[in-house]
């Protein structure tokens, strides 16, 4: 009896500990790809000055490392300067106050895929993701997008998913063929992508027509928001098309790897046409 008091008081405080992190719950430690990861300022600028491709630079807030930060700016790296917890969270060892995140894919040139797209023949279609942060999120709407002929995958260069190992598997390799543009204001680069022959299209539950409303036969780039609230209102306001996925039930929004799928065959339908069996 004494025993089972004390095994469900102890479930008890565990349930309550949860409830309130302030008394004694601390969320487990995030753990990195130990290959993903250049730490230490030396290690980090011959890295900076080699071929590999680094997604982001975390900096001690403290102290700044004015050569790794311009060399970074030349190349238009992302630098977060953090506390130093966080530099320790990452990784146990000598950091000097500097972390490089490689990425898992080289980065192309939007230019350059806009370009390829239209000599390629087809109607381009490019997907934009606004701060969508989860890996797994990531991969498999890249999965999604490779297989549905997406000419490339644009995204920001702060407050998005870092393309690791994880990413890449859950993508299933298509990551590996899948051209990835990394940009500093998106909304700049709609502006661009408008220039350049694109209609935008925001999906989002905010939308008044459903997506099966909109012409997606002409060279479309479609806009995917954040897990968390969706497509920024600076984005939204340039778009020239908001749409939304008809839904019966109670809950109010996707997944927004299932919502880009729904979105992608869509733009399959109408230009397969006929030929969709």
């Amino acid at each position: 009896m004494v025993s089972l008091r004390r095994s469900m008081e102890k479930r008890k405080n565990n349930r309550i500990d949860h409830q309130h992190p302030k008394k004694g719950f601390y969320p487990p430690k995030k753990t990195y790809d130990k290959n993903s990861l250049v730490f230490g300022v030396q290690s980090v600028l011959e890295t900076l000055r080699s071929d590999k491709e680094i997604d982001r630079i975390l900096i001690q807030r403290e102290f700044g490392h004015p050569e790794v930060e311009k060399l970074a700016a030349d190349l238009e790296i992302p630098v977060q300067r953090v506390p130093i917890e966080k530099l320790n969270r990452v990784t146990g060892k000598n950091h000097q106050g500097v972390i490089a995140f490689i990425s898992e894919v080289n980065y192309a040139k939007l230019t350059n895929v806009i370009a390829q797209a239209y000599e390629s023949g087809e109607v381009p279609l490019l997907l934009v993701l606004d701060r969508i942060t989860d890996v797994r999120n990531f991969g498999a709407i890249a999965r999604t997008a490779e297989c549905q002929g997406v000419n490339g995958i644009v995204v920001p260069a702060r407050g998005g998913a870092q393309i690791n190992a994880d990413a890449m598997k859950t993508s299933s390799g298509a990551l590996n063929h899948l051209p990835v543009c990394r940009e500093k204001d998106l909304i700049l680069t709609i502006d661009e992508l408008q220039q350049s022959g694109f209609q935008i299209v925001a999906c989002t539950e905010k939308g008044e027509g459903f997506l099966f409303d909109a012409d997606l036969k002409i060279p479309t780039a479609i806009i995917m928001g954040s897990e968390e609230d969706g497509i920024s209102e600076g984005i939204l306001s340039r778009c020239d098309t908001v749409v939304k996925i008809p839904m019966s039930g109670k809950i109010e929004s996707l997944n927004v790897s299932v919502a880009a799928g729904m979105m992608l065959y869509e733009v399959t339908r109408q230009r397969l046409g006929d030929k969709v069996v």
